[in-house]
């Protein structure tokens, strides 16, 4: 299939009675780049679907789930702080998000014509019946091929990790991470319960990898800042202030920070100035962005496009 080159976003005039629509649900939402790369995806495979950003609170995450589900929307994704919620609120669950223990894309979807579950995207007009909300988790795996091509790395088996946070994106990048074969995962987390169930969980699931809590003695090969911070200009360092100092001193090999915007946060600016290889979220955005994409259409995504659509939003 030749692809549209074009990269902007959608206008008033595209939106018609026929466009069906996906979304990404958050609080905050605002800072989002997937409207952008994904607009410009559904522009370019020829689909007249629209992709929208909605601030929800947490509160109101189960009424707008089934505010999209009665609207018959294509799918959602869900950002921060509704993957854990999400587990429950779909209908059905892949086993690896299941094993996540986080949701970030749902597929709607209704009885086919042999009476299998099909994506609502790929229903016939006037075939869409009953709906139901399938739950996966890509994160993980864009996760995992974002840290690969960001770095050059192509096998993580037997790293030593520091992981910041213990949220749904902490536990889903734990797990993964365990799957892929690091030898050892330190825990550092606010609320230091949370680091503690989520070292025994991965203890229990993958019991070759050591968990440990706090920060690594020595230099590490990964640092992943998992949590939200540094998406506002005031946030306290993810490393409890001990950016510079722990930075300079221990050197680790590589910080990793899943916020994308601003595209350098102040965790990464200090890991450069300590001569830390350095790469931000915008790849594991892009990875997951692409594969629910794969999952709503049944067709490959155009990665391309959806990787200069996100970097021309991120960097302008």
């Amino acid at each position: 299939m030749a692809y549209n080159q074009r990269v902007s976003g959608p206008s008033v005039e595209s939106i018609q009675a026929s466009t069906r629509f996906c979304a990404v649900l958050g609080q905050p939402i605002r800072h989002s780049a997937s409207p952008a790369m994904q607009n410009a995806a559904l522009d370019a495979l020829g689909l007249p679907w629209r992709y929208l950003a909605a601030e929800v609170r947490p509160g109101d995450l189960p009424a707008a789930i089934a505010g999209a589900k009665a609207m018959k929307f294509i799918g959602l994704n869900l950002t921060i702080p509704h993957k854990i919620a999400a587990l429950e609120l779909a209908d059905v669950v892949d086993e690896k998000a299941r094993l996540l223990g986080a949701v970030n894309t749902i597929v709607f979807e209704t009885p086919g014509p042999t009476g299998d579950w099909i994506p609502l995207g790929r229903a016939a007009d006037g075939q869409i019946t009953e709906v139901r909300g399938h739950g996966y988790n890509t994160d993980a795996a864009g996760l995992a091929r974002s840290l690969k091509e960001d770095f050059h790395w192509p096998d993580l088996r037997g790293a030593k990790v520091l992981l910041l946070g213990a949220g749904g994106a902490a536990r889903a990048a734990a797990l993964q991470l365990a799957e892929e074969g690091v030898a050892i995962l330190f825990l550092m987390n606010r609320t230091a319960a949370k680091a503690e169930h989520l070292a025994l969980e991965v203890s229990a699931r993958f019991p070759a990898v050591m968990v440990m809590l706090g920060l690594p003695r020595g230099p590490a090969d990964l640092v992943i800042n998992a949590t939200p911070l540094g998406l506002n200009a005031g946030d306290p360092s993810p490393l409890g202030g001990l950016d510079d100092d722990w930075l300079k001193s221990q050197r680790p090999r590589r910080v990793y920070d899943m916020v994308y915007r601003p595209a350098e946060t102040a965790l990464l600016r200090a890991a450069k100035s300590a001569g830390c290889q350095t790469a931000n979220g915008a790849g594991m955005l892009l990875y997951q962005g692409a594969a629910s994409l794969e999952l709503w259409a049944g067709v490959p995504a155009p990665v391309d496009i959806m990787r200069a659509a996100l970097l021309k939003n991120i960097y302008g």
